[in-house]
């Protein structure tokens, strides 16, 4: 069931309310009703819709209760209003949405900062050499392009104001030495808040970073194909499921080619390699890659060989095969999480140690592509950002002392056996007119064999994007559905 569709209809029942909080287990159930302006001057159903609420339980048995929109976790995919717990003393993500007015601005430090007191009672301080290189002035910041104009050379690193003023409560204004003026919006000023659950907000509603973990017990999303095409709702759900879980199936593509290049004009286009836009994953004669046979493929990253790997793939089944060639897929990302609890050195081996990739051949044009990549990438926590492993493309050529070899092999062992764990690998098979799409810097994929015939038995489509398209395209469609940045 689709429960944005029902509101508010189905949902002043208990029986409502509880199939609501299985799809939607542990959210701020007041932040999703704001999104979609549900209830609106309507306090009686608000009232009923919370006195709701309370009679239901959440899966596990316990009782909703209702939470402060700061307390809760955020309901619409994209939304961050209220994903993260209050932190006293700090910004709250439900601050940071209202915007409140300035109450008192001053300049402290020397100068050297400005500090915003706003009517909410918290407080911001803001780097005065930041504030200058930010000024939104027609002379330093093209509105158009959106893009400073400013040169660097020409930024004093250690300015102070000259003076500092209040105008409406709705901005401030500042005069430099030099007696530059410039004009901050407090939207804006709040926004760009320093404090670290400021911080922690604008990033999650840059990049989306929640992730849901899964393994065998995979409920694989499923949506229409013609839907993500022509409706808005539908594409931006697609693109925050693939962003948060890692892969979704659309289903009812038609079984020719081209779907693919529909589906990259969707979210922009797709990335171009030494395969061509589109690729035709079948048995071929004298094949030039171990994924044009009938064999069984083991659990890869597609392209580790390219030193920027496509960040998304897509699969279209043309034709399926009658036995055989089932679709498998591991969540990476869980599995490193696995293995950095059960081995911490061998998480420490694969995510330092870096490994020669090579692909040599001919196909849209002829190629010699040599790389090196580190099994499991990870960001300045330690956290896994990207899978970069294909045995098959794996090379001879191992740049490492030799008495490094054998601890690497038996970590990427261990690596091998997790992905591989009947507890962690889910497999299905296509049908002709599904396109599968995952994030090819977390899901490993394989396939299963299949008998090889006299003529074509199993025909896939394969494309490629960016995470840089795909992540673009998710955040005008947030413009566009839910009517924010």
């Amino acid at each position: 069931m689709d429960i944005t569709q029902s509101f508010p209809r189905q949902l002043l029942s208990v029986s409502g309310i509880k199939s609501l909080l299985n799809v939607f287990p542990h959210c701020c159930i007041d932040a999703f009703f704001k999104e979609y302006n549900l209830f609106r001057n309507k306090p009686k159903m608000w009232r009923a819709v919370v006195n709701a609420l309370s009679r239901a339980k959440v899966p596990g048995g316990q009782a909703f209760r209702p939470l402060p929109a700061q307390e809760g976790r955020s309901l619409l995919p994209g939304s961050t209003h209220c994903c993260q717990r209050a932190v006293p003393g700090l910004h709250t993500a439900q601050q940071l949405s209202m915007s409140p007015g300035i109450q008192k601005v001053e300049a402290l430090d020397a100068g050297h900062f400005v500090r915003v007191e706003w009517e909410d009672g918290s407080e911001s301080r803001y780097p005065c050499v930041w504030l200058r290189d930010n000024c939104q002035c027609p002379l330093c910041f093209l509105p158009s392009a959106g893009a400073r104009r400013l040169l660097f050379e020409d930024l004093d690193v250690n300015i102070v104001v000259k003076e500092v003023a209040l105008a409406d409560g709705k901005k401030i204004s500042i005069t430099w030495p030099d007696e530059h003026a410039s004009e901050y919006e407090a939207e804006w000023l709040k926004k760009r808040c320093f404090s670290e659950a400021a911080r922690a907000e604008m990033q999650a509603d840059l990049f989306l970073p929640e992730r849901q973990y899964w393994g065998s017990d995979l409920q694989l999303p499923k949506i229409p194909f013609e839907e993500v095409m022509n409706n808005d709702e539908s594409a931006y759900k697609w693109l925050c499921t693939l962003k948060k879980v890692g892969i979704v199936l659309l289903t009812g593509a038609a079984t020719r080619q081209g779907e693919l290049i529909k589906l990259g004009h969707r979210i922009g286009f797709l990335r171009l390699t030494f395969y061509g836009p589109t690729w035709q994953v079948q048995d071929k004669a004298d094949a030039n890659n171990v994924a044009y046979t009938t064999g069984k493929l083991c659990f890869h990253t597609d392209y580790p060989v390219l030193h920027h790997p496509p960040g998304v793939q897509f699969l279209h089944c043309i034709k399926q095969t009658a036995t055989g060639g089932e679709s498998e897929v591991v969540d990476g990302f869980h599995i490193s999480n696995k293995l950095k609890k059960q081995n911490p050195e061998a998480y420490q081996i694969l995510s330092s140690t870096a490994v020669d990739y090579t692909d040599v051949g001919v196909d849209f044009c002829d190629f010699a592509v040599h790389c090196k990549q580190r099994i499991i990438d990870i960001d300045s926590r330690g956290q896994a950002v990207r899978i970069n492993y294909n045995n098959a493309t794996r090379d001879a050529v191992f740049d490492i002392p030799a008495e490094k070899v054998r601890p690497f092999y038996a970590a990427l062992k261990e690596f091998n056996d997790l992905l591989n764990s009947a507890e962690h690998k889910f497999t299905y098979k296509l049908k002709p007119g599904d396109i599968v799409t995952f994030d090819n810097w977390r899901v490993l994929h394989g396939r299963q064999s299949y008998p090889s015939g006299s003529g074509v038995t199993r025909h896939l489509e394969g494309a490629y994007a960016d995470w840089d398209v795909v992540l673009s395209r998710l955040r005008l469609l947030r413009k566009r559905v839910l009517n924010r940045d």
